[in-house]
């Protein structure tokens, strides 16, 4: 053995051993993601909590715009300069680069067992055989409210249907505020914090959702017509000029003071906080009667995998393994107040109303959107349909039985169950 080979092992064994887990030249790490507001959070908590356990990896987070995140993802891929970790959404999207060779299968990684099936199932094959992506986090649908509001009216939270339109009314009633913040003009909102926001308590959540995807339940049948007709319900609450309103307009009507209630998604959380000057609370959706069994949208909703040509798989492995500790699950959580742990470890929430939305996993069913898992992968997509019915019911542009028969005109002209 040569005096330079046996000096160089030397120094490599010395650097190893003085630093347990450290690597003799450090090691980046470059994380994909959509997320650029969460910039700060993995720069400031994450990132600092995970380097200061693992020295000698480093780790980079790189957001692009939400909207170009799918096509630049598929660009670098194609170039081979894609980041060592992938953030994912759930369901076809990762499901598609999956079965493109881009993700790898981490079905072994250390730490998925701290996850139920239904966690893991946004990033899985159809068969469940195969799990490409460590599940980060959900998020919940329901209804925020502003607490003052409520108190000067004399208004109690609603917990079914009737008590929900007799508060509106008395919203409406007084003038002080619109009742609802929500506008048609994005058509996703209509969809998102409409449609599948109060769906599940009709189609019974995954019992009607699982019927669907097999054929068992049609988007025609009357617990799928149902919310529509609830939606078109909605119209007299939302205020003047509601189909011109985009999304940034609702959350500004609402953290401004002007609308008592907002159709919500748990990710709004962070935000308002930061804007409203009022007290806040929220509101699974309310029930058909009294005693009946509540089921909310808890929607799996982002993930992270391994990019199959990173150079770096090993490391990054122990990154996405940290990713699945209880760890990691509370200090995300907290960081991201409105989106929930999927892991199986309970985390302690410190914001009340992150705490509020999930503590309905306590009392409700939990499902997913109805759309996302098998059914949005044809043309026309079904998801993206269910946007334009969504609004357009509300705006009464067409009846909630016609809606859903196109919807179920599109889906069957791809789509044909598995036998």
């Amino acid at each position: 053995m040569t005096t330079k080979l046996l000096t160089a092992l030397l120094l490599g064994t010395s650097i190893l051993g003085s630093a347990g887990m450290a690597y003799a030249q450090d090691v980046t790490l470059n994380i994909e993601s959509w997320r650029g507001d969460d910039l700060a959070i993995w720069k400031d908590k994450l990132i600092p909590a995970f380097e200061a356990k693992n020295p000698g990896i480093k780790v980079v987070f790189a957001p692009s715009a939400p909207t170009e995140y799918d096509a630049a993802l598929g660009a670098k891929l194609a170039a081979g300069s894609a980041g060592d970790l992938i953030t994912c959404r759930p369901f076809d999207k990762s499901l598609e680069l999956f079965k493109k060779g881009n993700l790898a299968d981490i079905s072994t990684l250390p730490g998925m067992e701290n996850f139920s099936d239904v966690a893991k199932a946004a990033w899985q094959t159809d068969d469940g055989k195969a799990s490409f992506c460590v599940p980060m986090a959900s998020v919940i649908h329901g209804f925020i409210y502003n607490k003052d509001a409520f108190d000067q009216l004399g208004i109690k939270v609603p917990t079914t249907n009737e008590e929900f339109y007799a508060a509106l009314d008395k919203i409406k009633a007084d003038g002080t505020y619109i009742p609802m913040a929500m506008g048609t003009k994005d058509l996703w909102e209509a969809a998102t914090m409409g449609y599948q926001n109060i769906g599940p308590n009709y189609w019974k959540g995954e019992e009607g959702r699982l019927a669907l995807i097999k054929g068992e339940q049609k988007l025609t049948d009357p617990q799928w017509v149902a919310p529509f007709a609830e939606l078109a319900k909605w119209k007299p609450y939302l205020g003047d000029g509601f189909e011109a309103q985009t999304y940034p307009d609702s959350q500004n009507l609402f953290t401004l003071g002007r609308a008592a209630i907002y159709p919500a998604g748990s990710w709004e959380i962070g935000l308002f906080n930061t804007q409203a000057q009022f007290k806040m609370g929220a509101f699974p959706p309310p029930v058909q009667k009294a005693g009946d069994t509540c089921y909310i949208s808890d929607h799996t909703d982002i993930g992270m995998g391994l990019n199959a040509a990173s150079k770096n798989a090993d490391v990054a492995k122990t990154f996405l393994t940290w990713v699945a500790s209880p760890d990691f699950a509370t200090i995300y959580a907290n960081a991201l107040p409105g989106f929930f742990s999927l892991n199986n470890t309970p985390v302690k929430m410190e914001d009340p109303l992150a705490q509020e939305f999930v503590s309905w996993r306590d009392k409700c069913k939990s499902t997913i959107r109805s759309t996302y898992q098998i059914l949005s992968r044809g043309t026309p997509n079904l998801e993206n349909e269910t946007w334009v019915e969504s609004a357009n019911v509300i705006n009464g542009t067409v009846t909630p039985e016609a809606a859903a028969k196109k919807l179920q005109d599109g889906l069957d002209s791809w789509y044909k169950p598995a036998k």
